[in-house]
């Protein structure tokens, strides 16, 4: 599990969204500390002011020479012009008391100015009002009436500070998609490019950073096309040069005497070959292009490349078709893929070859896979028979350019697809596997 985002954007958001946070905390503390606080202390000390003298009338009534209904009547006066309210422990439990909440600040606060033990509590329905119980009225609560104290003022503050927090979010997470905006359009062009497709001159917009970095992709990218239009020419002239005195020495050979024919057939098969490797040169440095894909049912373009295999091949080749959608492919490409696959089970494996169908759902990927009862190919050579003129141990004194699989894997990556290598569970040699997408918009092959 990743505690920290990896991308450029989710880094500039989550880094935005810190700071904030550490703002809005330190500028609620600041008005808990500066605003709350001295509020709520003014409002305890109002409040103790007020109990303090109704404690001083009740230690004075205690010693005034009156009767009690004169006391009581006295009492009720005073309390009715101050606002407070006095109830026994029973009916303050009737009056809402139960309802209330305790708040220890306000009764440490209010400790301290009475000089005794004092609990305050705070019920908070349509009207607040504040339940106080000191040692110096004894079974007594007192209930005040606090029209000041209104938790509602508070609302436009934090509705504020949310307000400003959203906007901050909203704010980096745009700045951050303006920033990397070029930089994905640089990810996309490096993919394309990789699948040997050639994008347009990306604009040079963004930080003056980001602007270099466009400009010197855009000329390794011009420089990169260059060099593969180049190396196409060259192998282009290159088989077509070679090919002319190939032609000459065919035509010689067939005017051979009848009596040399075991020696021309040994010559036309060497010219042949080396036919088939040019064109395997041909086909290694094409370059093909996006405009070239078509949707095809990669079904069809395998019963066309197995209905056509030379009848001189010993192998035995079953095929078992899924049900698969169609895809964007290059058919010309994806058919050269093929016969190279059978090819290559042909030369290498046994009498038996099984090609497989199939689509997995869940990666929306197309798969073929080419099995045969050959011996396969060890794991640690897998790296090495993908590679440009090479050849697995077995090979080695075999016919071929060793350009095969590579041109196999050029084409697949190409397309955004993978090939993998493995053992057959039904015929026990080596299964090649190829995947391709299933959407238009193909991705370079992770």
């Amino acid at each position: 599990m990743r505690l920290f985002p990896r991308s450029a954007f989710a880094r500039t958001v989550a880094l935005i969204a810190l700071l904030l946070l550490i703002n809005q905390v330190v500028s609620y503390i600041m008005v808990g500390l500066y605003v709350v606080k001295p509020s709520m202390q003014q409002i305890s000390s109002a409040v103790a002011k007020q109990v303090q003298g109704i404690v001083v009338l009740d230690q004075w009534l205690t010693d005034a020479e009156m009767t009690s209904t004169e006391k009581r009547l006295l009492a009720e006066r005073y309390l009715a012009a101050v606002e407070i309210e006095g109830y026994t422990e029973s009916q303050a439990l009737t009056n809402g008391l139960a309802d209330a909440s305790t708040y220890n600040f306000l009764s440490n606060q209010m400790s301290q100015q009475l000089a005794s033990s004092t609990e305050v509590r705070i019920s908070q329905d349509d009207i607040y009002y504040v339940w106080i119980k000191t040692e110096s009225l004894p079974g007594y609560w007192l209930r005040l009436r606090l029209d000041t104290f209104d938790e509602a003022r508070f609302s436009p503050l934090m509705f504020y500070l949310i307000l400003i927090g959203a906007l901050s979010v909203l704010g980096g997470m745009w700045f951050s998609n303006w920033l990397n905006r070029p930089l994905k359009a640089l990810q996309a062009a490096a993919r394309q490019i990789g699948r040997g497709d050639y994008p347009e001159q990306l604009p040079e917009r963004g930080s003056t950073e980001v602007i270099a970095v466009t400009r010197a992709f855009n000329q390794m990218a011009q420089g990169v096309q260059q060099l593969e239009q180049d190396r196409a020419l060259l192998m282009a002239g290159v088989s077509h040069d070679l090919r002319t005195p190939l032609t000459r020495i065919r035509l010689a050979t067939e005017m051979m005497p009848a009596s040399e024919d075991y020696l021309a057939e040994g010559i036309i098969g060497d010219i042949d070959d080396m036919n088939a490797i040019i064109d395997q040169f041909i086909d290694y440095v094409r370059v093909d292009t996006l405009s070239d894909n078509d949707c095809e049912n990669i079904n069809y373009l395998v019963e066309d490349v197995v209905g056509h295999v030379p009848e001189s091949w010993q192998t035995h080749i079953d095929v078992q078709y899924g049900d698969v959608p169609k895809i964007p492919i290059r058919a010309i490409s994806i058919k050269r893929v093929l016969l190279n696959l059978l090819e290559n089970a042909e030369r290498y494996g046994g009498d038996k070859t099984l090609v497989e169908t199939g689509y997995d759902s869940s990666r929306e990927r197309v798969w073929v896979t080419v099995s045969d009862n050959g011996e396969g190919i060890p794991a640690g050579q897998v790296e090495h028979v993908l590679q440009p003129f090479t050849q697995g141990d077995k090979a080695r004194a075999t016919k071929g350019s060793g350009l095969g699989l590579a041109i196999v894997k050029r084409i697949i990556e190409r397309h955004g697809g993978r090939i993998t290598f493995g053992r057959s569970q039904r015929l026990g040699g080596l299964a090649i596997r190829i995947e391709l997408p299933s959407q238009k918009t193909t991705a370079a092959a992770s």
